[in-house]
């Protein structure tokens, strides 16, 4: 990781890419980025847009990050893109080498022109300010609820992290915010009055009666972030770029899936799983409500998370969330791991240590009732390379 934008601009600078060639929207934020962007993707494609979308980060392929009309841009594309990309970063400079995301950010907006897009949705990766996707121009910027997390990368404080994410704001550039912490609301109101930044919130806005009203993606918090998606899909049609229609949006709330995300899977056999990233404070939290209101009480739980979050807050939370016995897999996340047995002693007596996912889901087959995965999003790649076909919605 290195952070700045320089090595963005002046690739970006030479593909002709600092200005996208059609419409834009950035997602920033902590949590909902993801079923934010894929809700608008969807509602874009509803209209006969071709939508590009790229989120971060994927399960078993890269090809997963970007996304057009819903499906992993053509081979071909990816293969020039690269090629594009890759010789343009190596001209500039040795030294100005993109990272690892910055490449993948600008072969995104790369493929997005090569495809004909009309329109495209950058879900940031980290930060705001410095992440690679602000060095892109975009119309409109949406801001998920923003909480504790990456602490050691953005800041110590809440106030460290709504800052920076705050930063990613333009001049003249519309904001549309999701629901926040009132600290954080301050924070994004101030920012954008100084910076001459058009703010409105999701919350306050009035939608037809025959716009959906809850999305097809299952827990409370949802609702907000279709909510998000659906002023961005407003804020879009008065940039010209399409006339809502009330039915393609209903489809869209309907169909849109991302995997992970509260996601059910049934088996024949049993258990039933629920996963989820659930990878910080919030997450966790929006998790337990979810799962609540749900009526589910898993019985067993499939845990792992990263040594530099918040255990002390996370794990008596995680623990609370199933009165049944806790597997707690290695992740290989080399340099950010917690080796699972201390992992597991810190969880309590009904922690287990386990070698890897493939072991616990083999532990818990046969097994009643429904089996719940959070913790990680390195876990939940662990547990699709297992079962790779649960990264699509059943039926697809």
């Amino acid at each position: 990781m290195d952070m700045g934008l320089s090595r963005m601009e002046r690739a970006l600078a030479a593909l002709g890419l600092t200005r996208p060639a059609c419409p834009g929207v950035q997602v920033v934020g902590t949590n909902g980025k993801g079923s934010t962007s894929t809700m608008l993707a969807a509602m874009l494609a509803a209209h006969g847009l071709r939508a590009g979308l790229y989120t971060s980060p994927h399960f078993v392929s890269p090809r997963e990050r970007i996304r057009i009309d819903g499906s992993p841009a053509p081979d071909e594309l990816w293969l020039e893109a690269a090629e594009a990309v890759l010789r343009v970063s190596a001209d500039v400079s040795p030294e100005l080498r993109l990272t690892y995301f910055e490449l993948l950010t600008v072969m995104a907006a790369w493929i997005f022109r090569a495809a004909g897009c009309h329109a495209a949705v950058f879900e940031a990766g980290l930060g705001g300010w410095h992440d690679a996707t602000s060095a892109i121009a975009h119309d409109l910027l949406l801001v998920t609820p923003i909480g504790l997390d990456h602490e050691h990368v953005i800041g110590p404080s809440l106030a460290h992290i709504a800052r920076d994410k705050a930063r990613a704001m333009r001049p003249g550039v519309p904001v549309i915010a999701g629901e926040q912490l009132p600290e954080v609301a301050d924070i994004l109101e101030a920012h954008a009055a100084a910076t001459g930044a058009p703010l409105s919130w999701a919350a306050e806005a009035a939608f037809p009666p025959d716009w959906p009203d809850a999305p097809a993606l299952p827990g409370p918090h949802q609702r907000g972030n279709l909510r998000l998606a659906l002023a961005a899909v407003r804020a879009l049609a008065g940039l010209g770029l399409l006339e809502p229609d009330a039915q393609a949006l209903r489809r869209a709330a309907r169909e849109a899936f991302i995997p992970g995300r509260l996601q059910m899977v049934t088996t024949d056999s049993g258990p039933d799983f629920l996963l989820d990233g659930a990878h910080n404070l919030p997450g966790l939290e929006c998790l337990r409500a979810a799962i609540e209101s749900l009526g589910v009480r898993p019985s067993a739980m499939i845990f792992a998370c990263l040594a530099d979050k918040d255990l002390e807050a996370m794990l008596p939370l995680a623990a609370a969330l199933t009165p049944g016995p806790i597997l707690v897999p290695a992740l290989a996340a080399h340099g950010r791991a917690m080796p699972p047995e201390e992992l597991a002693a810190r969880m309590g007596p009904r922690a287990e240590a386990v070698a890897d996912a493939g072991e616990a889901l083999e532990r818990v087959r046969g097994m009643g009732g429904t089996v719940l995965v959070c913790g990680s999003l390195y876990l939940l790649a662990e547990v699709y390379a297992v079962r790779p076909e649960w990264l699509e919605p059943a039926g697809r």
